[in-house]
């Protein structure tokens, strides 16, 4: 386990180690995310959301209000903030001193949380695409005219936030050759910390999903730390044949073989769980010497 990166990253202001693998917890304010589980609509439910993410063990509470999952129905800028704002000042209310993602693909709406609530990371699962492609070539990089910048990126370097990158390419060559052109764009503009995330269940079959996984050791070679996002999702449900709400096992277990290829985050909506298994991949590591 141990990082081809460097081992820390500056959110907001405060160091993280990364050495350790972290557990970025999901708080997703919206009536219509895949999961129902998920779901957090009231200030009460959110400081709960909050509490329990921290109490579990988690590392990173990630905001969001604009559900991605397929078939939702798009969500206005306005509707976005206004959700935002309810729930960002409830999780400060509740977990003041936590570090805040801001799961967003629109500059304005990543700025307002990180001035007006200290968000410390921008989470854009589009890849930098402003109409917030999440998926297919409309977010590839090859698509821009040369010298483009994404607004997003522009203002994750004017915010000096850590930026998570995902890439909705659909093989590992692919996904490698998206992440690296848009980093060295990221680094250009003064954005310093790049976290990359290979976007399983964007753009990809389930079975381009676990071709990627199983060879997620290679996304190393960015020098990127990297996040994995499979929990709940479908390379789970259709595999094994269930729901949502029954996918905890094989998200378990998908999280773990993560782990033991270099995952530096997961996002989860399960933070008790992937908790248990960082702190066994680091004992294991540990007592190996690796």
């Amino acid at each position: 386990m141990n990082a081809p990166y460097a081992p820390t990253i500056n959110a907001g202001g405060r160091l993280m180690e990364l050495g350790r693998p972290m557990v970025m917890g999901i708080l997703n304010a919206t009536p219509d995310s895949f999961y129902a589980g998920s779901r957090r609509q009231t200030e009460a439910e959110i400081e709960a959301r909050a509490d329990q993410i921290v109490a579990e063990g988690g590392d990173i509470i990630d905001v969001g209000a604009y559900s991605t999952r397929p078939g939702a129905a798009p969500v206005s800028e306005e509707e976005e903030t206004r959700r935002l704002r309810m729930a960002l000042a409830a999780v400060r209310r509740r977990q003041p001193e936590a570090v805040v993602s801001v799961d967003t693909f629109r500059p304005d709406v990543a700025r307002m949380a990180a001035e007006e609530y200290g968000a410390a990371i921008i989470n854009d699962v589009s890849g930098g695409n402003p109409q917030g492609a999440f998926g297919g070539t409309q977010a590839e990089a090859e698509a821009w005219p040369e010298g483009y910048v994404p607004p997003i990126f522009a203002m994750a370097a004017r915010l000096g936030l850590p930026y998570v990158l995902m890439s909705s390419a659909p093989t590992l060559g692919s996904v490698m050759l998206d992440l690296s052109a848009k980093t060295a764009l990221l680094h250009s503009i003064g954005v310093k910390d790049v976290i990359a995330d290979p976007g399983f269940g964007f753009g990809k079959t389930v079975e381009q999903n676990f071709a990627i996984m199983a060879s997620l050791e290679r996304l190393g070679e960015l020098g990127l730390p990297v996040l994995v996002g499979v929990s709940r999702k479908s390379m789970v449900t259709r595999t094994l044949g269930c729901t949502a709400d029954e996918a905890l096992p094989g998200t378990i277990a998908l999280n773990a073989i993560a782990l033991t290829k270099g995952a530096a985050i997961l996002r989860v909506h399960d933070v008790k769980e992937a908790a248990q298994c960082v702190k066994l991949a680091v004992e294991m590591a540990t007592t190996i010497g690796i």
